[in-house]
């Protein structure tokens, strides 16, 4: 999928599944050539990120490839996982990396959300600026069963869907499509003797709206059986230029000492600025290397 960068825009679907090596990279193959780096792949959460490029016009007819593998190989009645969501391809946002690309960003975002519908059975529904600020948080409230009564009570009807009026599909659930900038997705592992009750306790504090709220900040707190037990504060950094990951780790420091980062998918490099060097970021990347990398890979 040969792009410029200049003009180029990404996407970043999620899938819920986290262990099948063998679905992962059907799913990673199905997407095609525009894949800019191996999926982030994570057990505990139940879900694997896989970031695309390329041209407007080129993310669409590959998110649905990709989508129409991952409904054959995900079935969300034998899902496990820690990651709140509503469906086997959980979220399909679209991401413009500057202003003058918001506009195609949009228009690439919403052709992909009436191609799910209209071809995979999908109910769709847009969230963020495409949904006058509607939030992913507020779809996935309550997870699958609650999307299914707010359906069937009429209080939420899909933007796209191949099935109006029957509900969620049968074993891939709803999708979450939107148009934005670019976000973070970060974590930050606490040290023991730290438990799930002081990562969640941290999560309220710092996130937007918590007594200590940073900006644009969601963030939650889990326990990562495949890691130990450690308990960890996940995270969506909505303005990574406005809160950058060096305040979320002192934040969360205040409150408990932080024995590793994670980065999921990719980082604007200014993200990074002031960056602790004290504190391993596993997965640690960036948009502009990767872009830059995939563009010598077209020449």
């Amino acid at each position: 999928m040969r792009h410029d960068i200049g003009t180029t825009l990404m996407a970043v679907p999620n899938v819920s599944e986290g262990a099948d090596a063998a679905a992962l990279a059907a799913i990673g193959a199905a997407f095609g050539p525009g894949v800019l780096a191996p999926p982030h792949v994570d057990p505990d959460h139940g879900r694997a990120v896989f970031t695309l490029a390329g041209a407007a016009g080129q993310l669409a007819p590959a998110l649905l490839a990709g989508a129409r593998e991952a409904l054959a190989r995900i079935d969300l009645a034998t899902h496990h996982g820690a990651h709140p969501h509503i469906g086997a391809v959980d979220v399909v946002p679209v991401v413009h990396l500057d202003d003058a690309r918001r506009g195609a960003a949009c228009a690439e975002a919403l052709v992909v959300g009436d191609m799910l519908g209209s071809e995979l059975g999908l109910p769709v529904f847009l969230y963020g600026a495409l949904a006058q600020g509607r939030t992913r948080a507020d779809l996935r409230r309550g997870g699958l069963p609650e999307l299914t009564a707010r359906m069937a009570s009429g209080e939420l009807r899909p933007d796209f869907s191949g099935r109006a009026g029957r509900g969620p599909h049968p074993s891939a659930g709803a999708v979450l499509v939107a148009a934005r900038p670019p976000l973070v997705a970060f974590n930050v592992e606490l040290a023991a003797p730290a438990t799930l009750d002081d990562a969640r306790r941290i999560a309220a504090l710092i996130r937007e709206g918590g007594a200590q709220g940073l900006p644009g900040l969601r963030a939650i707190g889990l326990q990562l059986a495949h890691r130990g037990g450690v308990a960890q504060v996940s995270m969506n950094v909505e303005r990574p230029l406005e809160t950058p990951l060096a305040q979320i780790v002192a934040a969360i420091a205040r409150h408990a000492a932080v024995n590793e980062a994670e980065l999921v998918g990719l980082a604007p490099a200014a993200a990074f600025e002031g960056f602790p060097e004290d504190v391993v970021c596993r997965g640690r990347a960036t948009i502009e290397d990767a872009l830059a990398r995939g563009a010598r890979n077209n020449l």
